[in-house]
């Protein structure tokens, strides 16, 4: 057949071209007709290869759209519009831009229909260079003041995070719109900039424009994912007054805020809502109503919340395990995650992460440990939040091994970038004794934010190296870090473990007078326990009576520990009884109370505040410590006689007991704050805590290796004497850390220089 053009509505073709131009055509149809094309030879007009071109692109057969395409000799601006639309209706953006590019080849330039559609493109792939290249395009094609383009163009800056090039397209909108209202606002929100936000909500109406759900929606989500909790919730309640009904993603945004807000009466309000409006069983409400209580310290409601559920899914499962956890019912979360486990519920990494997360905090940390071991070989992959959350529990029981582990495994999966796990990782290896490891991984930080400089001035004021502590603090200042309220926590704890009193209260001063930042409870604690501990118990007390708010437990506590430091019997009964009132169920504040009267040998004030304890069945925490031992965990209590290895471990302290009073070491039996005999007293020094782990290590480690023990208390002076002789007698270094700070035994001296 000789080769012709053919009419649009020529008889011989009126069944293919009929198909062509029916809007239910099948792709089955629609090969047929591009099949007979091809047969005969027809060479096509313009629109009705656009026609089958777009029929391709309806049926997502982009491939042979772009055969289509490429087969036509002139294409026309409709024919790539039909695909860029299809393109980018499928959410196939890149592949929607190449198309672009093709257009543009054969010099042909895009109209107002098909701008739109590449501009949201570019903002979907966040491709902000190739999103400005089109609004130059814009410019010179004469469509810049096109509502359409314009409010694209808003859409991708926002999108793309540039939201001052965003504002100056917004601004010069010859009309505005709420859907180019909302999205700016809602940008403004999600950086946290509320004054801007508020404004221009409330421009709004001058522009003749008023706000629908989305732009209430998109206000109280930004709030929230930029920690504007408060904001959030007032633009909730002005919502509400202004008669709009909140919707699944309303309410999932100010339950999470109010959570964090920890405003009941507020969630409750919001729970009120959801019933109402019939959401209870909705998925993401679920998750937040009880993410909600259990942010809120209600552990009743938190279950109530949970049970009402139809049907629960895993995200309700991991926000109940997070609230129980959160609220210090550990036992029942355990009890809970195992059963979810028992009823084959697909727990993801969000679930191990709670549970082992509810450990680190409740003082679980062996079974955070364990945790994380099952969980890698259910086949989970930890991710950039476990570790942090796993860190803490070795650092709390100096499980340096398991340490080392999980930073190899951040090293292996290139996480040890972020900033949580770097800090993570400071924060472990300092309280593991390795304060030069804790330095290294702060030096690697290719970048550190203000939680990372933290954790290493934390680490350096641990370990009492005063010196480090203030170099990092005036370092972290240059590098354009200003510092907060951790910081000088840091700082002040750093002086007081060196007794530096007058660089203290500078720094204290410094804090509003240099830094704007009002001194917290914890900084006063800070202040209070090194004048304490310096012997200005006196001026210490002054400080706490001339403070703009109630003092604390914390407070309180730090005057008694200088109190029984020593030997203040008038403050320390000042400290003590303000202590029985705010914390009258807390043992270690009687026993403090009654040491210091022991220590005066005021054996009948010993016996009152003992009675006091029996009478509210109060019990002494025992002296307790932990010790790493080829990648496991011993726990050893004061005087207890049920370890397997006691014998051999009681055996080895005496033999070195005599051992160590051959070369000058003499039993402190000052301390043992008890009317008993001499001997007893030297019995009783030697099932302290601390002892019995380090003999233990002794047996069960090679000759030199370090030994790293935790004490759940403060340890005593005659274990630090004892500590001090045996690292020379046994050539070896020990860490010990306590509740007041860390000490580094080696060669017969202590990192402390004996302040503590």
């Amino acid at each position: 057949m000789s080769r012709q053009v053919l009419p649009l509505f020529d008889n011989l073709h009126r069944g293919v071209l009929s198909c062509l131009t029916s809007a239910k055509s099948s792709l089955l149809h629609v090969c047929q007709a591009h099949a007979h094309i091809l047969k005969v030879g027809i060479i096509y007009d313009t629109v009705l290869s656009s026609r089958l071109l777009a029929l391709y692109s309806n049926h997502q057969c982009f491939a042979e759209a772009q055969l289509v395409l490429h087969s036509i000799p002139e294409p026309s601006v409709l024919s790539f519009a039909n695909l860029i639309y299809a393109l980018t209706r499928s959410n196939l953006l890149a592949l929607s831009l190449d198309v672009f590019s093709q257009m543009l080849s054969h010099d042909i330039w895009p109209e107002y229909r098909i701008l739109p559609n590449i501009i949201n493109a570019c903002g979907g792939l966040s491709a902000l260079e190739t999103g400005k290249q089109v609004h130059g395009i814009v410019f010179r094609s004469g469509l810049d003041s096109d509502y359409f383009v314009q409010g694209s163009l808003v859409n991708m800056y926002v999108k793309c995070g540039e939201i001052r090039d965003a504002r100056k397209v917004f601004d010069r909108l010859p009309q505005r719109h709420v859907v180019s209202c909302s999205a700016l606002i809602s940008a403004y929100a999600r950086k946290g900039c509320a004054d801007e936000t508020m404004r221009l909500f409330n421009e709004m109406k001058d522009f003749g424009v008023k706000p629908n759900l989305i732009t209430w929606n998109g206000v109280l989500s930004g709030f929230n994912q930029s920690g504007h909790c408060r904001e959030a919730v007032v633009m909730f309640q002005k919502m509400h007054s202004e008669g709009f009904q909140p919707d699944d993603t309303t309410l999932s945004s100010i339950l999470s805020a109010v959570g964090d807000l920890e405003e009941l009466n507020i969630g409750i309000q919001a729970h009120c809502c959801v019933i109402k409006q019939g959401l209870g069983q909705e998925r993401y409400i679920r998750s937040a109503l009880v993410d909600m209580y259990g942010k809120c310290a209600c552990a009743l409601e938190l279950s109530q919340a949970f049970d009402e559920l139809d049907e629960k899914d895993i995200g309700a499962c991991n926000a109940l395990i997070t609230g129980l956890s959160r609220n210090g019912a550990i036992y029942l979360a355990l009890k809970v995650f195992e059963q979810f486990r028992v009823e084959g519920m697909e727990l993801n990494v969000v679930s191990w992460t709670a549970i082992i997360a509810g450990c680190t905090q409740n003082g679980k940390d062996i079974q955070a440990l364990e945790l994380f071991r099952e969980m890698q070989s259910a086949g989970l992959k930890p991710n950039s939040v476990t570790i942090p959350c796993l860190l803490p529990a070795c650092g709390n029981i100096a499980a340096l091994m398991h340490g080392k582990a999980a930073h190899c495994f951040v090293l292996r999966t290139g996480i040890a970038d972020d900033h949580h796990v770097g800090s993570a990782l400071i924060d472990m290896y300092a309280k593991c004794g390795r304060i030069h490891m804790s330095r290294l991984c702060f030096d690697k930080m290719p970048t550190k934010n203000l939680v990372c400089w933290n954790a290493i001035l934390g680490g350096y004021a641990m370990h009492g190296k005063t010196k480090e502590a203030k170099e990092i603090f005036d370092l972290m200042q240059r590098a354009g870090h200003k510092p907060n309220i951790i910081s000088f926590c840091c700082i002040l704890s750093a002086c007081s473990h060196s007794g530096l009193v007058e660089e203290g209260w500078s720094y204290f001063n410094s804090m509003t007078k240099e830094h704007g930042i009002e001194a917290k409870m914890e900084h006063y604690a800070s202040m209070v326990n090194l004048l304490g501990r310096a012997a200005k118990p006196e001026e210490a007390y002054a400080l706490i009576k001339q403070m703009p708010f109630e003092p604390n437990a914390c407070v309180w506590g730090a005057l008694l520990g200088s109190c029984r430091l020593h030997n203040n019997v008038g403050l320390g009964e000042i400290a003590a009884k303000k202590l029985f009132e705010l914390e009258p169920e807390n043992p270690g504040n009687y026993v403090l109370l009654s040491n210091i009267y022991a220590s005066k040998a005021m054996w009948t004030e010993v016996d009152a505040v003992r009675d006091i304890m029996i009478n509210r069945g109060l019990k002494k925490n025992p002296g307790c410590s932990w010790i790493e031992i080829k990648n496991k965990v011993h726990m050893l209590l004061a005087g207890d006689k049920s370890h397997r290895e006691m014998p051999q471990i009681l055996e080895k302290l005496n033999e070195l007991s005599m051992e160590m009073k051959k070369v000058g070491y003499c039993p402190e039996t000052d301390f043992v704050l008890q009317n008993v005999e001499e001997q007893d007293k030297e019995q009783m020094l030697g099932e302290h805590s601390e002892k019995l782990a380090v003999a233990y290590g002794l047996l069960n480690t090679s000759p030199g290796s370090p030994l790293q023990v935790i004490k759940n208390l403060r340890i005593c002076r005659d274990c630090h004497a004892f500590m001090k002789s045996i690292s020379s007698l046994e050539e070896r270094e020990i860490f010990v850390w306590d509740t007041n700070r860390f000490h580094h035994f080696k060669d017969g001296i202590c990192s402390c220089g004996d302040f503590w």
